[in-house]
C-alpha cells in the first residue's frame, strides 16, 4: 500500500496495551509528528482509581493535545485520547465517546477487545488498531473484529515487548497486517500525518 493511500485511509488509530505498554508509549509519543490529521485513542489496563495523573504524564511526552476521555466527548483529529480507569471505552455512531461500567472483560475494564470492537463497528476500514505489550489475551478478539470490517491490525513485535504474551497471542491466532517494533509503530503513525 502506498503511503498516500495510507494517509487517506485511516481516520482513527486505537492503541491497546497492558503490562509493559507504558514504556512503549514513553518512547513512541515523543517520536510522533505534531501535525497528525488523525485521532489516537489509548486504551491501557490501569489500576481501578480515579487518578488522572497518567494523562498528565503522557502529555509531557508529546506536543499533541492529550487528555483523558469524559463521557460524550467528541473524537477530533489531531488529538490523543486516554481511556479512563475502570470504564469500558465505547465509540458511538456520531463519533463521540461513551463510558460504560458493565462487567469486566478479560479481567479488565477498560478492555481492549471492547474498544477495538466498538471502533471497528463505527470506523470500519478507516480504523487502525495496534496491540502492544501485555500479559493476557485481551485484544485478540477485538483485532479479529477490526479485520472483519476491513480495518488494519498491527501487533508490537514480541521481541521488543516487555510482556510478549499479548501481541504473540494475536499473531498466533489471526492474520495481522504488520508486526512492528516501537520505532516501526511510530514511523507507521507518522506516515498518516498531514504533509
Amino acid at each position: 500500500m502506498e503511503e498516500n493511500d495510507l494517509k487517506n485511509k485511516f481516520k482513527v488509530v486505537v492503541i491497546g496495551g497492558s503490562a509493559g505498554s507504558l514504556s512503549v508509549l514513553f518512547e513512541m509519543l515523543p517520536a510522533l509528528r505534531t501535525d497528525l490529521s488523525i485521532a489516537i485513542i489509548l486504551v491501557l489496563h490501569r489500576k481501578n482509581s480515579a487518578d488522572s495523573s497518567l494523562s498528565a504524564l503522557l502529555s509531557t511526552k508529546t506536543l499533541i493535545p492529550t487528555r483523558e476521555v469524559e463521557d460524550k466527548d467528541p473524537i477530533l483529529p489531531g488529538n490523543i485520547y486516554l481511556a479512563p480507569a475502570d470504564y469500558h471505552l465505547l465509540i458511538e455512531k456520531d463519533y463521540i465517546f461513551s463510558l460504560d461500567y458493565s462487567e469486566k472483560v478479560n479481567f479488565s475494564r477498560p478492555s481492549l477487545d471492547v474498544t477495538f470492537e466498538s471502533a471497528a463497528d463505527v470506523f470500519g476500514p478507516d480504523l487502525t488498531a495496534i496491540l502492544l505489550s501485555g500479559a493476557n489475551d485481551d485484544g485478540t478478539e477485538g483485532l479479529i473484529a477490526v479485520k472483519k470490517t476491513d480495518g488494519f491490525a498491527i501487533a508490537q513485535k514480541p521481541e521488543s515487548a516487555q510482556m510478549p504474551f499479548m501481541p504473540q497471542h494475536a499473531i498466533s491466532n489471526m492474520e495481522i497486517d504488520l508486526v512492528l517494533d516501537i520505532k516501526g509503530i511510530s514511523d507507521f503513525i507518522n506516515s498518516l500525518a498531514t504533509h
